[in-house]
């Protein structure tokens, strides 16, 4: 009985230390974030014990979110990040929908190890592709341009395999009929493939956008022309510039308007983005 009843409490204590630790990483995560929110709003901008604070002790003030917004053209800056990561999205929904349906469906010799070798593509570091991928945008024509920033992340493999995994989850019996019907590979794709795998087209389209617009090193060696520059790169010229990159408040609140737009998304869609990831399947 003894061990029974010890048995049973390990399995309630298990779980509470499990979200109390998940409490505690939480809380630390948020250090960051919650200084840089202290921060934005201090009229105090340049230093001193009260920037350190995490607590506020001062009458918030909109003036480091003015300062800022006329110190750099962020509005450019939000509609290059905004094409470069839509038009990347756009590009990859068609590429790694036509490559995860021949991987899953259509039969040729040497399927499985086609797909392998392109699944080598999730063991590069981005770093150690920078060098020949420049050369290559260089040689077309494409340096300093968004086009260039965007062409190098047009095929996934990452978003290939998610969608493979996801056609071949889809009952085959499905095409099949459709097949019987007289539906075209292009109408069973789009009609029964597509939509069924939605959870997963979800879930990529969110972490491909987040990465992409939060990338830094690819933009920073392709582009040159200021009215180019992603929000990324451009914050980072910002606050090299802004008084000697002493300008806490300034700063924090130019961080803050280049994070706002993922912040509020994520607010609004918190229920969609969160039950795609678990329909998808990804950790």
């Amino acid at each position: 009985m003894i061990e029974a009843s010890t048995g049973v409490a390990n399995r309630e204590i298990t779980p509470k230390l499990g979200y109390a630790a998940t409490m505690l990483l939480a809380a630390l995560w948020m250090v960051p974030f919650l200084w840089m929110l202290v921060a934005a709003f201090n009229p105090h901008t340049y230093g001193g014990t009260g920037m350190a604070s995490l607590v506020p002790s001062y009458l918030p003030t909109l003036g480091n979110f003015a300062e800022a917004w006329a110190s750099a053209d962020f509005p450019r800056y939000g509609l290059n990040t905004a094409i470069i990561s839509f038009g990347i999205l756009a590009v990859q929904i068609v590429t790694i929908t036509l490559a995860g349906y021949a991987f899953a469906r259509i039969d040729f010799p040497g399927r499985t190890l086609c797909f392998y070798l392109f699944l080598l593509q999730l063991m590069l570091a981005p770093v150690v592709l920078i060098v020949p991928n420049l050369a290559t945008i260089a040689r077309l024509g494409l340096y300093d341009s968004l086009l260039g920033v965007m062409a190098p992340y047009f095929a996934s493999a990452f978003g290939t395999f998610l969608m493979r995994q996801a056609f071949l989850a889809i009952p085959r019996e499905l095409e099949d009929a459709a097949l019987i019907d007289g539906a075209s590979v292009w109408q069973r794709i789009g009609f029964i493939y597509l939509p069924l795998a939605k959870p997963s087209l979800i879930a990529f389209s969110i972490v491909s956008v987040t990465s992409h617009w939060n990338e830094f090193l690819w933009p920073l060696m392709v582009i040159n022309s200021p009215d180019l520059r992603p929000l990324t790169v451009g914050l980072a010229s910002f606050t090299r510039g802004a008084e000697g990159a002493q300008a806490w408040g300034v700063i924090a609140a130019g961080t803050l308007m280049v994070s706002a737009p993922l912040l509020i998304a994520f607010a609004l869609f918190q229920r969609a983005f969160v039950n795609s990831f678990v329909s998808s399947g990804i950790k």
